[in-house]
């Protein structure tokens, strides 16, 4: 019984320890760092704030759905796997929006029949929207990121859409052209990846620049 309560006691300690280093300690040093100055917006979110309303996260890109197509006044994100079903035909819509409480690929290899239909489709509807032959949409355009909530697209998208989006805006090409390079993020440690048009902020940034 000697030995049985002290293995019992060692275990007890060995717990307590654990729990105030694992429990209590670390969750704290966790909180803590996420407190610092320039770390706090990312541990929250990243969440975008306009006139005290939050409009969406700079990490996850939703694509805005215009109330007349014919007059799409937005910049839009790149297509998504888990995109939304808005004409009620049982059928995700080919460009979007995302479902933001999924994130997922489509899983399907470049030469499956439905992805190569999907992308074939997704091009005349963007190359009809902006106006311009098929052969100018870019492959962002038309392929889904990993996530399906990729909030950038690449500068060559982005400036597909300057014309349509300054017109509907009533903006000059040349200052949503000036928009698009402040909300152009560089590469990933100055050399990863290539340069990103963040959809959210460029959007939001246009709507100011209207009034």
């Amino acid at each position: 019984m000697n030995s049985l309560a002290k293995q019992t006691l060692a275990g007890l300690r060995i717990l307590l320890v654990l729990t105030v280093l694992t429990g209590v300690l670390y969750p704290l040093g966790v909180w803590v760092v996420s407190r610092l100055p320039g770390l706090q917006a990312n541990a929250e979110g990243s969440v975008v704030n306009v006139n005290g309303r939050t409009v969406g996260s700079d990490l996850i890109g939703i694509d805005p759905v215009a109330k007349d197509p014919s007059h799409d006044p937005y910049f839009h994100t790149r297509p998504s796997a888990v995109a939304q079903d808005l004409d009620g035909d049982g059928s995700a819509d080919q460009l979007g929006p995302a479902d933001a409480s999924t994130s997922m690929g489509s899983n399907k290899g470049g030469f499956d029949p439905d992805l190569v239909a999907t992308i074939k489709a997704r091009k005349e509807i963007i190359a009809k929207r902006e106006g311009v032959d098929e052969s100018r949409v870019p492959a962002d355009a038309v392929t889904a990121s990993g996530s399906g909530l990729d909030p950038d697209i690449s500068a060559a998208y982005a400036d597909l859409q300057i014309p349509r989006v300054a017109r509907e805006n009533g903006l000059s090409e040349e200052q949503v052209r000036r928009l698009v390079d402040e909300s152009t993020d560089g590469r990933g440690l100055g050399f990863l990846g290539d340069p990103g048009v963040n959809v959210l902020k460029l959007n939001i940034a246009v709507q100011a620049a209207r009034r």
